[in-house]
C-alpha cells in the first residue's frame, strides 16, 4: 500500500541510537536481535517506525490517504451502488489454491519436485473469520517448506496484538518449517513473539537448506516499499555463486537488484494483484513502482523468474472484485 506524506506534517524525532536498549527494551525485548541485525538497523527500522505513525496520527493528512478510515466508506459504497458488494465479500473468504512450477538453475536433484508453499498479505486481524478460512485451505495441501511474503496486520501502524493472535493460531496449522519477511504493515516489534512461536524471520539473512546431501539457499529482505532497509550484500553475500538460491521479498520491487544479485527465482506480494481489478482481472492500482505485468502470477527479469501472489487476505476493506485470493505452491523444477 503506497502511504501519502501529510501535506503539513508536525515537527518528529528520530531515534538516538545511544538509546536502543531503552526504546528496544519497550518494544518487546529486542535486544537478542541486536547480534543477528545489527544495532543500526534496529535503530532506523523502529526510527522510521515512529515516524510514520506521527505521520499518521498527526494533522495535515490527505484525505485520499489509503489508510483514511473515510475510504473504507467510499469503496464499500461505491461497490454497494454498483451491485458488487455482496459478492466481492463473498471472493474475500473465497481462497484459491493455485500451482506454480518453478524452472531452477543449478537446482540439486535431491530438491527436484520440492514444493514451497507461499502465504502472502494475510492482514490476519481484518476479518474474525479470515485465519479459520485460511487454515481449512491449507490442512490439506501437502509441501516441504512454507515462506510468508509480509504484511501480517491490517494496519500500518498501531496495535499488533490481534495480528500476534491471528499468526499464533495459524502456525500448528502450517505442516513445516515457516520462513517470513516483514512488510510495510509490518512492526519489527512482532519478530521476538512471532519467532517463539515457530516462525523464522529472514530480515537481510539467508539460510540453507538441505536435503539428501545437497542444499539451496533461501534469502530474505526487509521491506523495500516503504521502509527501503533492505541490504542485498548482508543477505546472499555468503551464498556460493552456482548454488540453488530463492529470495523472499515483500514487494515485487526488489526485481531489479534482486536479479542482478544473482538470485534464480524471487518470490513475493505487497501488489493484492489489485484486489479490486475490472473485468479479466486487470488491476485499477497496483500500490507498487515496479511494471505492471509483475503485479500477479509468474513473470521474467533476466535470468531471474518471478512470482508475485495476489496474497490470502484483503487490505483497507475486506472486499475482493476480479481478484481472488490465493496461496500458491512453488514446485521447483530443474533446468539445463
Amino acid at each position: 500500500m503506497n502511504l501519502v506524506q501529510p501535506s503539513n506534517p508536525r515537527p518528529i524525532r528520530t531515534v538516538d541510537p545511544n538509546h536502543l536498549d531503552q526504546l528496544s527494551g519497550k518494544a518487546g525485548g529486542l535486544q537478542h536481535l541486536e547480534h543477528r541485525l545489527g544495532r543500526v538497523y534496529i535503530a532506523q527500522r523502529l526510527g522510521i517506525e515512529r515516524d510514520h505513525e506521527a505521520q499518521i496520527l498527526g494533522c495535515g493528512r490527505h484525505f485520499y490517504d489509503l489508510q483514511n478510515r473515510y475510504s473504507d466508506v467510499v469503496i464499500r459504497t461505491v461497490l454497494k451502488l454498483a451491485g458488487l458488494h455482496a459478492r466481492a465479500r463473498r471472493n474475500a473468504i473465497s481462497v484459491e489454491v493455485r500451482v506454480h512450477d518453478a524452472p531452477i538453475r543449478n537446482l540439486p536433484k535431491a530438491f527436484e519436485s520440492f514444493t514451497i508453499l507461499q502465504l502472502s498479505d494475510l492482514h490476519i486481524d481484518m476479518t474474525t473469520d479470515f485465519v479459520g478460512t485460511l487454515i481449512d485451505t491449507i490442512r490439506p495441501l501437502q509441501y516441504d517448506l512454507c515462506v510468508l511474503t509480509g504484511d501480517y496486520r491490517a494496519r500500518t501502524f498501531g496495535s499488533y496484538d490481534a495480528a500476534l493472535a491471528g499468526m499464533r493460531r495459524l502456525r500448528p496449522h502450517i505442516g513445516s518449517s515457516a520462513y517470513a519477511v516483514l512488510g510495510n504493515h509490518d512492526t519489527i516489534r512482532m519478530v521476538p513473539a512471532m519467532e517463539s512461536m515457530g516462525y523464522r524471520f529472514l530480515i537481510n539473512e539467508h539460510v540453507k537448506i538441505q536435503r539428501n546431501g545437497d542444499e539451496i539457499y533461501i534469502a530474505g529482505i526487509d521491506d523495500a516499499h516503504f521502509y527501503r532497509l533492505e541490504n542485498y550484500h548482508r543477505a546472499a553475500h555468503a551464498i556460493p555463486r552456482v548454488a540453488g538460491s530463492i529470495l523472499l521479498s515483500h514487494t515485487p520491487e526488489a526485481y531489479r537488484h534482486a536479479a542482478h544479485a544473482g538470485f534464480d527465482l524471487m518470490l513475493c506480494g505487497h501488489t493484492h494483484g489489485g484486489q479490486i481489478c475490472l473485468p479479466g482481472g486487470i488491476p485499477v492500482l497496483t500500490s507498487s513502482e515496479s511494471p505492471r505485468r509483475f503485479a500477479r502470477g509468474a513473470w521474467r527479469y533476466h535470468d531471474m523468474i518471478g512470482y508475485t501472489s495476489v496474497g490470502a487476505g484483503t487490505c483497507l476493506v475486506d472486499v475482493r472484485l476480479n481478484c481472488r485470493p490465493e496461496v500458491t505452491l512453488h514446485r521447483l523444477r530443474a533446468v539445463g
